[in-house]
């Protein structure tokens, strides 16, 4: 509504009482004339519309005017403040420049650091080998435990027959460290019934579940001198280990692939039995490749792959069950400490040079194995 507008509520007032007038005139006027009287009547009729339209319009006007009020009014409260802030916006000026070119500088720096910390995490995500002194060539976990390396992690190790390398994750803290990992289970994450090559060559990440390969284990082995520790634990948070003097994969082959990578063990000692003696001096077997006692495939049978003879005491390569099972022997089993039932919830084998080597001899075989149905 336009401010400048003129203030018509004393016309609708003057109006209102002509109407009124008017309207009363006709009331009082009398005539015995049929024609008059009716004339008179809706004259009367009229005045009362116009009187409401009038009043009607009054009332608006006057709500529209206050409404122009209360308008003003606030336009009014809006103007005052938007002075008020421009005039702090100007008076703040230099303060609010400082305040971003601060913002800015310590954005800047955060940035520069999160670069110096993403490197750092490159870095220490590197294999240990690579920070290892330049030219040193460790055979195993243990020649690295000797020159100072005492953090368990992935090394790269070069044993005499494999001068290219390979990386292990070495154990620097159990029993006095210098373990080099050949095998871990710890959560079902890889799948371990896998064929020959597989098993010849290993598979898996060193960091988790894997298969550390027959062949790097001949690398490792294959001379006699070394000493095993299986690590194993259950769902119950029990845990055992079972440790052998002597163990060797493919002992003095010269072909150890054609040989069947024959195992050599003895001399326990630990707290979870021993369920490996039986296996020495068996080839190893797979789905594939049937290189076991029984007249099934062992591998096959037990869904796993192992040193089979007729066919286990062990089969720490088979399906991960997370526990007790109904099937028969063919989860990560360790006869001696939870029988054939039980799958366990990790184990780890792990190899070092026997500093002190016991004697070869031979183990004893009872026939006090799981052996297959057959049909």
């Amino acid at each position: 509504m336009d401010p400048n507008c003129p203030d018509y509520s004393n016309d609708f007032l003057r109006w209102e009482e002509v109407q009124n007038s008017l309207l009363s005139l006709l009331r009082n006027h009398n005539t015995d004339n049929w024609q008059e009287r009716g004339l008179v009547q809706k004259l009367g009729e009229e005045l009362k519309l116009l009187a409401g339209h009038a009043h009607s319009m009054r009332v608006e006007a006057e709500t529209l005017k206050r409404g122009q009020n209360a308008l003003m009014e606030r336009i009014n409260i809006l103007q005052s403040e938007q002075s008020r802030i421009s005039q702090l916006l100007s008076e703040s000026q230099g303060g609010v420049s400082k305040v971003v070119r601060s913002v800015a500088d310590s954005l800047h720096g955060l940035q520069r650091e999160t670069e110096s910390l993403r490197t750092m995490k490159t870095e220490l995500q590197k294999p240990n080998d690579f920070r290892q002194t330049k030219g040193f060539r460790p055979q195993d976990c243990s020649e690295l435990l000797d020159a100072g390396f005492t953090e368990d992690g992935v090394y790269s190790i070069f044993p005499t027959h494999e001068p290219r390398g390979f990386s292990v994750y070495c154990d620097m803290t159990t029993d006095g460290g210098g373990w080099t990992v050949i095998q871990r289970r710890s959560d079902g994450s890889v799948n371990f019934f896998r064929g020959w090559t597989a098993y010849r060559d290993g598979f898996g990440q060193v960091t988790g579940e894997h298969w550390l390969g027959l062949q790097r284990m001949f690398y490792l082995t294959g001379f006699g001198h070394s000493e095993l520790r299986i690590d194993i634990a259950d769902f119950e948070n029990g845990t055992a280990y079972a440790s052998y003097g002597l163990f060797a994969v493919g002992l003095d082959s010269v072909n150890p692939d054609e040989d069947g990578y024959v195992l050599t063990v003895d001399h326990y000692s630990g707290t979870a039995g021993d369920s490996l003696l039986k296996h020495s001096g068996m080839q190893f077997t797979t789905k594939d490749r049937d290189q076991d006692q029984s007249e099934n495939n062992c591998a096959a049978y037990y869904q796993g792959a192992w040193w089979y003879r007729n066919c286990h005491t062990s089969n720490l390569n088979g399906q991960y069950l997370r526990g007790g099972h109904a099937s028969y022997a063919d989860g990560v089993e360790w006869s001696s400490w939870t029988g054939w039932q039980y799958s366990l919830r990790s184990s780890e084998m792990k190899v070092r040079p026997n500093k002190s080597p016991a004697p070869r001899s031979s183990a004893s075989h009872s026939d006090s194995e799981p052996r297959p149905v057959l049909n």
